[in-house]
């Protein structure tokens, strides 16, 4: 067996979030945090979002898709972790009044965090479905 693999991970192509509201969801990816819906694909109860470079697919909880993993995420149960997000520019003040202009809680001041730069600052709040979110700026490791 080869210890070579034949790819190299770039970065994360797209996460897929199970939600139970999926106009409600699309709205708070969109309209709060700025994503673009690229494709809405009914018959599955999906909708897929640019996040930059990359996407977030949102699939009702309900749907065909969604149904298959069960219960929906709630306080006893996630879909995952959190999402990092990276953001440009990262303006702590700027990013928490338009957060909290949307009515949105942050969870505490801006932290330095590890990610795929290097460390950098970042803000966390949830989505709609309870989904931690991490909006990450630029690394002190970057130019």
């Amino acid at each position: 067996m080869s210890s070579e693999r034949p790819f190299q991970i770039q970065r994360i192509d797209h996460v897929v979030l199970r939600v139970q509201d999926l106009p409600r969801a699309v709205r708070f990816y969109r309209d709060v945090l700025g994503c673009t819906v690229a494709r809405e694909r009914p018959s599955l109860g999906m909708v897929h979002l640019h996040a930059g470079e990359s996407m977030i697919d949102l699939v009702s909880v309900d749907g065909p898709l969604g149904v298959k993993g069960g219960a929906a995420p709630g306080r006893e149960g996630r879909n995952l972790d959190h999402l990092c997000l990276r953001v440009e520019p990262f303006d702590e003040a700027d990013v928490r009044a338009h957060l909290e202009g949307q009515q949105l809680t942050l969870e505490g001041k801006a932290e330095r965090n590890y990610g795929a730069e290097g460390d950098g600052l970042s803000l966390r709040l949830r989505d709609p479905d309870g989904n931690l979110v991490e909006l990450k700026g630029r690394s002190s490791d970057c130019g």
